[in-house]
């Protein structure tokens, strides 16, 4: 029968979705056939699947870290926030609808079964399934029809192992009080605890250590390190990238690019900054401020689950007027996929996907954006023809639909004078290659091209699965997997 493990969290944000790369990693490298699974995410953040359908970002890495393409089994219930009490429903990789705060208990019930039907296509495939909780492991108010952390690990039978961040403070009090606040039914399914993101030396945690597996009778394996500059695409977060990431190394004046990213409040697929944000040439910083934009050569609109909504944040904030002071002392600005729909003429939303039948966009771009029933939802790939003719190849999600200007492929439009364009294709900036070939031409940034962000990704992956096995006593998992690791 196939073995699995699930990493559960104190809270959100502890390390779950890294610590389940690294592990599929570490058993990738040793030959097990290990699979990802998350049964519920609540992301903007997803990334589409070559067979269709779209799942979280960080299932996507995951499968990466396996060097598997992803599926839609991996992650069957993907929530994509819209505002604070709704959020768009995705099931199996498809939107089904829409997930109102007030009914989330109820409606999350009757998903199980799809969960646990995925789970186990998953585990008839491999040898190994790590499988990925949601916020916290002990939520007293969410627990009824939970599918998400225990009730998914009740009802599959898989061992826990709980995390918890000691970067942010408060660990062992935070493992201790969410072990004890489970039922005993959950509380026996936690095998192990695990410590994660310690700087310094962890034989300073003797006692601490010792104290809590005695309070809780649960096996400590260990503190995992904080392993610096992982530049591995995370969820949602604007900050992903901190001590050397997110800004520029030392560096002569004319070789230093800067590029700023406007982080609002709905905004989705972040990561799409991320090859700007790790590389140590360019400094790059998601943008405080309007005041802040003065002095970047880019600056970038990202993704949107909410356009309209977005759009006019922009507007109420100010960053409108910073941007077109930006453009006009010559600036450069960059939309992707929402971002650019933001730039173009009007939004046209008749069936109210979004928001409001039609919105006025800033007008900056010569393309209009209507918004169809059926979600897109593709991988693409090909051959670029601007700004000179380069393999690419990324994705696309989305509701929005344009007409783009075929010479700009994949690009959609260009400004009059050059200086504010737009894509549908979100990762366009993670091949080098081509990325290089963008701000060459467009900016005039002479350097070399740098690095992939795959290549980056599969040598932070092994980084992170050389810290799991050199600091996590994984003697239970050797057991599970049959292997050593």
């Amino acid at each position: 029968m196939t073995g699995a493990l699930m990493l559960q969290g104190t809270a959100s944000g502890v390390g779950k979705s890294v610590l389940v790369a690294g592990l599929c990693r570490l058993l990738a490298r040793s030959g097990v056939r290990v699979a990802p699974f998350k049964p519920q995410n609540m992301s903007n953040a997803s990334a589409a699947c070559p067979a269709g359908g779209e799942i979280g970002r960080a299932q996507a890495l995951q499968a990466f870290a396996c060097g598997l393409a992803p599926t839609v089994d991996m992650n069957p219930v993907l929530l994509k926030p819209e505002a604070d009490h709704r959020a768009q429903l995705v099931v199996s990789g498809r939107v089904r609808g829409t997930l109102l705060a007030g009914r989330f208990r109820q409606d999350r019930e009757g998903l199980l079964d799809e969960v646990l039907a995925a789970f186990r296509r998953l585990s008839q495939e491999h040898d190994f399934v790590l499988v990925e909780g949601a916020g916290s492991a002990a939520e007293p108010n969410l627990r009824a029809g939970d599918i998400a952390n225990m009730g998914f690990a009740q009802a599959a039978e898989v061992p826990v192992w709980l995390v918890g961040d000691i970067d942010r403070g408060g660990v062992f009090a935070s493992l201790h009080g969410t072990v004890d606040a489970l039922d005993p039914g959950d509380r026996r399914l936690v095998e192990a605890l695990v410590v994660n993101r310690f700087r310094g030396d962890a034989s300073l945690l003797g006692d601490a250590c010792d104290w809590l597996e005695s309070r809780t009778r649960i096996p400590l394996l260990g503190c995992v390190p904080y392993v610096r500059d992982l530049a591995l695409p995370e969820e949602d977060s604007p900050h992903s990238f901190r001590e050397g990431r997110g800004s520029a190394q030392e560096q002569d004046p004319p070789a230093a690019l800067r590029v700023a990213g406007i982080h609002y409040p709905r905004a989705s697929n972040t990561t799409d900054l991320d090859p700007f944000a790790s590389d140590p040439r360019i400094d790059f910083r998601w943008a405080a401020d309007p005041e802040s934009l003065t002095g970047f050569d880019l600056v970038v609109l990202p993704g949107s689950k909410a356009v309209a909504a977005d759009l006019s944040w922009l507007r109420e904030r100010g960053w409108v007027e910073a941007l077109e002071r930006h453009a006009r002392y010559g600036g450069r600005v960059l939309g992707v996929c929402g971002g650019l729909q933001m730039l173009g003429q009007r939004i046209l939303d008749p069936l109210g996907i979004e928001g409001p039948a039609e919105t006025r966009a800033l007008g900056w771009l010569p393309v209009e954006a209507e918004f169809k029933e059926e979600k897109l939802v593709r991988a693409v790939s090909g051959r670029a023809r601007w700004p000179v003719e380069l393999d690419f190849s990324g994705y696309e999600i989305r509701h929005g639909e344009s007409r783009p200007n075929p010479a700009l492929y994949p690009f959609v439009a260009r400004s009059d004078d050059g200086r504010v364009m737009g894509t549908y294709v979100h990762g366009l900036f993670d091949q080098a290659e081509y990325r290089h070939a963008v701000l060459e031409e467009w900016l005039g940034w002479k350097a070399d091209a740098g690095e992939d962000s795959r290549e980056r990704w599969h040598r932070d992956l092994n980084r992170l699965a050389d810290a799991l096995r050199e600091n996590l006593d994984l003697s239970s998992l050797v057991e599970q997997v049959g292997v050593l690791v």
